[in-house]
């Protein structure tokens, strides 16, 4: 009979790498604490120091892809409001409570 596979989620993985880079245990007795085989908290270890590079050189990308986003939203936003007030007026109209005297 086959154990099941544990499955960890990010913030559990990050938290432990974030205990190796300390340097305060080491890897043997952080994997001995939460029973997890230590070539396992190496490998996490790894795809984490892999990873530093791209935190910071996305950091641009990622500002201007929020601006882009956001300037997309915006139209959007307003040209909802051209059309409702155009709707309201219409409606208005249409209805006799035009609130403008003429």
């Amino acid at each position: 009979m086959r154990a099941m596979r544990r499955h960890f989620n990010a913030q559990f993985k990050a938290e432990i790498v974030q205990e190796i880079l300390r340097e305060e245990k080491t890897i043997a007795e952080i994997a001995s604490e939460h029973a997890i085989h230590p070539n396992q908290l190496k490998r996490w270890k790894a795809t984490v120091i892999k990873g530093l590079p791209s935190l910071f050189s996305d950091e641009t990308a990622a500002a201007k892809t929020a601006q882009v986003d956001h300037e997309k939203q915006l139209e959007e936003l307003y040209a909802e409001i051209g059309r409702l007030s155009t709707q309201l007026g219409w409606l208005k109209k249409k209805s006799g409570i035009d609130p403008q005297p003429g």
